[in-house]
C-alpha cells in the first residue's frame, strides 16, 4: 500500500466549509429544509455565480466547457504535470437535501482557500469542478457534465435533451448564461480525480464509522417495463378481466425476492427499484389497458445482475401467460462494474489512517461523476456519513465533524498526489 501520505500543515476550516455550506444552501431553500436547484433553473444559475465570486475571490481561473461544467484552475509550479483535480455538483432534487453534491464541490473550495490562505504552491495545477447536471432531475440522464467530459455520452445528445415541459438543455443552459466555450474533452487530460460524497446509505453510521474509502462501483441494468393488457368497466366481474395493473402489481411484488435471491461474493445481494409508473387511461373507474414502469437494477456481480433480468422476463413471460397480457421488458441503460484506481484508493485510505478517521472499504451502489471519471482517468471517491441514510430528501443532514473527517481525508490525499512545491513567490 501507498503509505506516502503525511498529515499536512493547511489551514483548513470546518466551520469555514460549514457555513460555506449553510450560505448555498439559502438559494432554492425549501420550508423543511432542503433545496430546490435543479439544473439549468435560475436558481441553479444563482448558485453559480456564487460558486463563481467564491473561487475569484481565491485568485482561480474559471473556464465553462460546452455542456455548462464549471472549472476552476490553480496554476502549480510545474504547468507541464497533469492537473489533480477535486469536484462534485451543485445541482439538487425537486427536494432535495443540502449535502448531496455542495459537500464536495465545497470541500474542494475550502482546500483551494487554505492553500491560498497558506501560500502554498503544489506541483501539479488543480482544477476544481462543478460538474452540470450530475442530478438528472430535470434533464435525464444524470451525470451529463462528466459522461460527455468523459466520453461515454455524446455532447449532441445531452444539448437536445429535453425535460418534460419540452425545454432543451442546449437552450436553457443559454438562457441561464452558463453555456461556455471549452472543449469538455479537455478534462479527459487530468492526472487524477477526486471527490467527496455523503454515503446516501447507513453502513458507516450504523458502523460508527467516518470514512468510507470506496474501491469501487456496482454494476446497473435500467429497464422500462410496458404492459399490455385491456380497458374495462371496474364493475365488471373480476374474472375474465386483463388488467393491466394486475399483472404490472404482480411481477413489481415479485422484484424485491428476485433481488434477495441475487447473492454474490461474501453474501452482497441485489437491489431492484421501481422509480415511475404510469397507467392509463387514468381513470378511477376503468381498468389499465398499459401501464408503464421503470426499474433500476444493481449488483457488485455481473454474473448475478444479468441473473436477476434473467428471472425478471421469466417471471414477465409467466404473468403474461396467466392473465392474458404482453409485457414487454426493455433495456434503457447499463452501466459496467467499475474500480477505482488503486493507488489513489491507497492513499484515501493512508490519510484516513493518518488522521485517526474509522474507516472502512466499500463499494458503491449509487453512480456519481467519480465513477464516471473512473472508466476514463485515475479517480477515487470519498464516503463521509449522513444521518439514517437519508438522501435525495429535504430531511438528509450530516454532523459538521463528519464533513471535516471527509475534508481532512481528502485534503490530505489530493496534496500528496499534487505534490506540494512550498510557499509560492514572494510569501514566506
Amino acid at each position: 500500500m501507498d503509505r506516502t501520505v503525511d498529515r499536512i500543515n493547511l489551514p483548513l476550516s470546518q466551520d469555514r466549509l460549514w457555513a460555506s455550506l449553510m450560505d448555498l444552501a439559502r438559494i432554492g431553500a425549501l420550508p423543511n429544509g432542503g433545496n430546490d436547484r435543479q439544473a439549468l433553473t435560475d436558481r441553479d444559475a444563482e448558485g453559480r455565480a456564487l460558486f463563481r465570486r467564491w473561487g475569484e475571490a481565491v485568485g482561480l481561473t474559471l473556464t465553462v466547457d460546452r455542456v455548462g461544467t464549471m472549472i476552476f484552475r490553480r496554476p502549480g509550479r510545474d504547468p507541464s504535470r497533469r492537473p489533480v483535480a477535486i469536484g462534485s455538483h451543485l445541482d439538487t432534487q425537486p427536494t432535495g437535501g443540502k449535502f448531496d453534491g455542495p459537500l464536495g464541490v465545497l470541500a474542494g473550495l475550502e482546500i483551494m482557500r487554505a492553500l491560498h490562505e497558506a501560500g502554498i504552491e503544489t506541483e501539479a495545477p488543480l482544477l476544481l469542478i462543478n460538474w452540470c447536471n450530475e442530478e438528472g432531475a430535470r434533464f435525464a440522464p444524470p451525470m451529463s457534465g462528466s459522461g460527455v467530459a468523459m466520453g461515454i455520452v455524446p455532447e449532441a445528445d445531452i444539448l437536445a435533451t429535453r425535460d418534460l415541459a419540452g425545454h432543451a438543455f442546449g437552450d436553457e443552459l443559454r438562457r441561464i448564461g452558463w453555456q461556455g466555450t471549452a472543449d469538455p474533452a479537455a478534462l479527459r487530460e487530468i492526472g487524477a480525480y477526486f471527490e467527496l460524497h455523503i454515503e446516501q446509505g447507513k453502513r458507516l453510521e450504523d458502523a460508527g464509522l467516518t470514512i468510507g474509502v470506496v474501491d469501487r462501483a456496482l454494476a446497473q441494468i435500467w429497464y422500462e417495463i410496458t404492459v399490455l393488457g385491456e380497458e374495462a368497466h371496474a364493475g365488471s366481474p373480476m374474472a375474465g378481466r386483463r388488467d393491466a395493473m394486475m399483472a404490472a402489481a404482480a411481477l413489481i411484488a415479485s422484484l424485491e425476492g428476485i433481488a434477495e435471491a441475487a447473492v454474490g461474493a461474501g453474501g452482497e445481494r441485489g437491489r431492484a427499484t421501481v422509480g415511475v409508473l404510469r397507467a392509463e387511461p387514468a381513470s378511477r373507474n376503468i381498468t389499465p389497458g398499459r401501464v408503464w414502469f421503470s426499474l433500476d437494477t444493481r449488483h457488485g456481480d455481473t454474473a448475478q445482475l444479468e441473473a436477476m433480468g434473467a428471472q425478471i422476463r421469466a417471471r414477465a413471460d409467466a404473468l403474461a401467460a396467466e392473465r392474458g397480457v404482453a409485457v414487454q421488458v426493455a433495456e434503457f441503460w447499463r452501466a459496467p462494474p467499475t474500480p477505482f484506481d488503486p493507488v489513489l484508493v491507497d492513499r484515501v485510505q493512508a490519510a484516513a489512517e493518518a488522521r485517526g478517521h474509522a474507516w472502512t472499504r466499500m463499494p458503491t451502489a449509487i453512480y456519481h461523476d467519480a465513477v464516471y471519471c473512473a472508466r476514463a482517468v485515475p479517480a477515487a471517491l470519498v464516503f463521509c456519513p449522513c444521518h439514517g441514510g437519508i438522501s435525495h430528501n429535504e430531511a438528509e443532514s450530516i454532523t459538521p465533524g463528519w464533513a471535516g473527517a471527509g475534508l481532512e481525508v481528502l485534503a490530505d490525499a489530493v496534496l500528496a498526489t499534487a505534490g506540494l512545491a512550498g510557499p509560492r513567490a514572494g510569501q514566506a
